[in-house]
């Protein structure tokens, strides 16, 4: 007899049967046939399953509701939703098997799962609610996977409706339900009605889990709620669910989102003690919020902390930490630890070559970058558009113009493609140095290839006609990115100081002033650069400080009239550090709408931040 050596082949070859004239009159049974269907369709071979089907259908043999649920399972382990549905389908005209609900269920969960949630929800009413006779109830399970479907949909009120008439086809919510209710809240900032949920279903006698009480604290802490979240997880504990490290990251991100970053690494602690293990996003959101609270040194002492306990760092946790060394002027402690990583054994990657090269380029150090550049292309790993823009930028910066634009020839050899970051830079590089015409080939050759710029391309064309005086095209421009649908080709404020600065270094006030009109009607605010130019504009055309006062002062009255407080602040701090008071009306408006009951909070908050930094 011949041996199967492949397990997943079905338990009898076939073979056998097809010699069966020869050995006696030994025949396939149903329950064989069965078995090999299961087996090829648990070894995703489903054409073997579709000629078992057709001899089945052919032989009228009887094949049980099991096998189909099985091939239906396989179906969804290869995506492939639409056979699913065609051999639900066919199960009763061809093969007499009576479907029922777990075959339902089967099909169901194939099509949601493979993130078909309108087919999904047409699947169900279509057996559940049409005219066809299926006569197939729903259980637990179906209306799981309806509400599952309905909250990815963003329709949580639908959800709810179902949730409330599972009773009537008694079907009572379980873990599941709520849990999946609760998630589908919480995305939608419904965090109150998320809550009463967990009271109603310890009401209803149904313990939540550890994985409910995490939608619920991910939820709050997202919403900066860290009162109620101590509630929760004391509530958690009282009814003796033990959180998980999913609890632990959840929390720690929440306090690191607040800027609690003492808090987040006694937590760490506590979660050691508590004999649950940190993982890489533990520690990941550790470090992420202590670099960006400029506290990459304490983060370097919790990777020492992490090493200490055998934890083997990646490069995500190394990338995280270079970047956040130098941005805070760490340079040497950014190289110490880039060579710690070598001798670590951790080998650098994509991310971590282009954070190096983008920190020295940042220390003036371009051609250091450069050569990191080289050992990465030698070592296998190609620099994608941020690396070398990063390099383009940091040339640009020390005035190594040649070397830039020769960066940019070499991305062809390399095969990167150029997006419109790199065509700012670009451009940008070749303005600073007053090589308008050939940052207008660039801007030329951009738009030929299709690529759309984007504010900050706009912005640096019109800073280089600017500069070279041709004040009526770079309004050209301008008034092109107001007819650009892309939001982010819109003009910012950034733009319109350029603008200002460039018609106010022509002396014409006039048209300065009714561009910054516009950048007022188009809900931009002026900042500091904005009050500036017009100051020192002012200031030059009369040696009394009384016009810019009341320049500005005017600006703020604008500003509070139409209910933007945070731009007449802005304007007022200006004024005052330069001695220049506002009126005593004037403060009487901005005092009146600072301590509006909604914005009290705020402005007490922002103080406080002004404070500390």
């Amino acid at each position: 007899m011949e041996v199967v050596e492949n397990p997943l082949e079905a338990p009898i070859s076939e073979k056998m049967f097809k010699s069966a004239p020869k050995m006696g009159s030994f025949k396939l049974g149903d329950s064989t046939l069965s078995s090999m269907i299961e087996s090829y369709a648990n070894s995703g071979d489903f054409d073997s399953v579709e000629k078992l089907l057709s001899r089945i259908r052919l032989e009228n043999r009887v094949i049980i509701e099991r096998s189909f649920i099985v091939v239906f399972r396989a179906y969804g382990k290869a995506h492939l939703p639409d056979k699913a549905v065609d051999l639900f389908h066919r199960m009763v005209d061809e093969f007499r098997c009576k479907r029922s609900v777990k075959s339902f269920n089967s099909v169901l969960n194939v099509i949601i799962n493979e993130g078909l949630y309108h087919r999904g929800l047409e699947f169900y009413d279509y057996v559940v609610n049409s005219n066809m006779n299926m006569n197939i109830s729903p259980n637990g399970l179906s209306f799981n996977l309806v509400i599952k479907a309905l909250c990815k949909l963003r329709f949580v009120d639908r959800a709810i409706e179902v949730f409330r008439g599972m009773p009537e086809r008694k079907c009572l919510p379980d873990g599941y339900t709520y849990c999946t209710l609760m998630d589908g809240l919480c995305k939608e900032e419904r965090i109150d009605e998320a809550v009463l949920l967990l009271d109603e279903m310890q009401s209803e006698g149904c313990s939540p889990s550890p994985v409910i009480y995490n939608v619920l604290i991910d939820g709050l802490c997202k919403k900066g709620d860290l009162t109620r979240v101590t509630k929760l997880v004391d509530n958690m504990f009282l009814k003796g669910c033990v959180p998980n490290e999913v609890t632990y990251n959840t929390l720690i991100h929440g306090l690191c989102l607040k800027g609690k970053l003492d808090k987040a690494v006694s937590l760490l602690e506590r979660m050691v003690s508590s004999k649950c293990i940190p993982n890489d996003v533990t520690y990941g959101t550790l470090i992420n919020g202590l670099v960006k609270q400029r506290r990459a040194t304490d983060a370097v002492r919790l990777l020492s902390s992490m090493e200490e306990r055998g934890y083997h760092l990646n490069q995500h946790i190394y990338s995280v930490l270079i970047s956040g060394l130098f941005k805070e002027g760490k340079a040497e402690e950014a190289m110490s630890l880039w060579r710690k990583m070598a001798e670590k054994g951790c080998k650098p990657n994509i991310v971590v070559y282009s954070v190096l090269v983008d920190g020295l380029c940042r220390e003036g150090k371009p051609n250091e970058a450069k050569e990191i550049l080289n050992r990465m292309i030698a070592s296998g790993c190609l620099p994608n558009a941020y690396t070398y823009s990063s390099l383009m930028k940091g040339f640009f910066k020390t005035g190594l113009c040649e070397e830039a634009v020769q960066v940019w020839k070499e991305m062809d050899k390399t095969g990167c493609s150029r997006n419109k970051f790199c065509y700012s830079v670009l451009i940008d590089g070749l303005c600073g140095v007053g090589r308008v015409k050939e940052a207008m080939m660039v801007w030329s050759k951009m738009l030929t290839i299709g690529i759309k710029p984007d504010t900050v391309a706009y912005s640096s064309i019109i800073k280089g006609l600017c500069g070279i005086g041709s004040m009526d095209a770079a309004l050209k421009l301008y008034h092109e990115m107001l007819c650009q649908e892309e939001p982010k080709s819109q003009p910012d404020v950034v733009t319109y100081n350029i603008l200002l600065d460039g018609l106010c270094m022509q002396k014409d006030i006039s048209r300065a002033v009714d561009l910054l009109n516009s950048m007022l009607d188009r809900g931009c605010d002026p900042d500091v650069i904005t009050c500036n130019t017009f100051l020192n504009t002012l200031s030059e055309k009369s040696n009394s400080c009384d016009k810019g006062r009341s320049f500005l002062e005017e600006l703020v009255v604008r500003l509070l009239k139409r209910q933007r407080v945070s731009g007449a602040c802005t304007i007022v701090e200006v004024m005052l550090g330069k001695y220049l008071a506002p009126k005593t009306s004037t403060w009487a408006m901005i005092v009146r709408e600072i301590c509006k009951p909604k914005k009290i909070n705020a402005a007490i908050d922002k103080c406080w931040r002004n404070l500390c930094t």
